[in-house]
């Protein structure tokens, strides 16, 4: 795993042992096993976003301060110039660009994402996490799944959720798709 990897999970270590949580009884909360979750601050496995949104309200930390370590200042409003948001290669496939990530007390968290298409167009790996996402469609098409159902989405559409439920997405036909999520 890279670098920027390794410095996420030394933060959720640190945050996690400041705050005198076991890492048994975060996995536990995180509803997911102890041995992932050591995976994960060890930064061996990758974090899904969706994870990382769970331990952010659970400590009640911007997204963005746990994923850059600086914590967001503006308060009126914030520019994030076209390819200037910060990058967190979260897996392989997808990479994600948070679009607010100098923005303090934020109601929603805003990425742009790009889903790179994999070699067979075959498992689709689920996560979930608390609240509501919205999705629109900007280019490429994306299969996607959501609580046992598929549906593709091509530019133009967008789909609106309860982002609890297990959700996935893969690019198909060979081209990589890209979307603008916003997490609330």
């Amino acid at each position: 795993m890279g670098e920027e990897i390794r410095q996420l999970a030394a933060r959720i270590r640190e945050i996690r042992e400041i705050e005198g949580i076991t890492l048994e009884a975060l996995a536990e909360e995180l509803n997911i096993t102890v041995d992932l979750y050591q995976r994960y601050e060890a930064g061996t496995d990758d974090i899904p976003v969706g994870v990382l949104y769970k331990i952010a309200q659970r400590f009640n930390l911007e997204l963005s301060a746990l994923i850059t370590g600086e914590e967001p200042r503006l308060r009126s409003y914030s520019l994030t110039r076209k390819g200037r948001g910060v990058s967190v290669q979260r897996r392989k496939a997808y990479k994600y660009q948070s679009l607010a990530y100098n923005f303090i007390h934020k109601k929603a968290e805003p990425f742009l994402v790009t889903v790179e298409p994999h070699a067979e167009e075959g498992e689709i790996k689920l996560n979930n996490h608390p609240g509501q996402e919205f999705n629109y469609i900007l280019s490429g098409t994306i299969k996607f799944l959501l609580d046992g159902y598929d549906v593709t989405l091509n530019p133009g559409d967008s789909i609106y959720f309860d982002s609890g439920i297990d959700h996935g997405m893969i690019a198909l036909n060979g081209e990589p798709a890209q979307f603008l999520a916003v997490i609330l």
